[in-house]
């Protein structure tokens, strides 16, 4: 599994919600929805909050700061303040572990 980064195990993380993972200088936030987990940069757009301690209900994932709001599939902004998306990066579960592959 080159360039896959073990994350952990999936049942680590409830269904809809979020959990921070740092790697080598960088946070993502891994979200887990419908036993299914999605990977982005860990930061908000608007003022770099950290999304651990955001709210993700279906596959929208908000902010902690000023609920700017975001699609997890796709990292895709939901309106103001947040107008700038979030990079994702590609997840995958293997044998109930979560693996990403960080994307420059």
């Amino acid at each position: 599994m080159s360039n896959w980064i073990e994350v952990g195990p999936l049942d680590d993380i409830d269904d809809e919600d979020v959990a921070r993972f740092d790697h080598n200088g960088h946070s993502y936030a891994i979200c887990r929805v419908n036993d299914q987990v999605y990977a982005l940069d860990g930061h908000c757009t608007h003022e770099q909050v950290h999304l651990c301690d955001g709210l993700v209900m279906d596959h929208v994932i908000e902010c902690p700061k000023h609920n700017g709001r975001f699609d997890v599939r796709d990292g895709r902004a939901m309106g103001a303040p947040v107008c700038v998306n979030l990079k994702t990066h590609p997840a995958r579960i293997d044998n109930g572990v979560i693996y990403i592959q960080p994307v420059a």
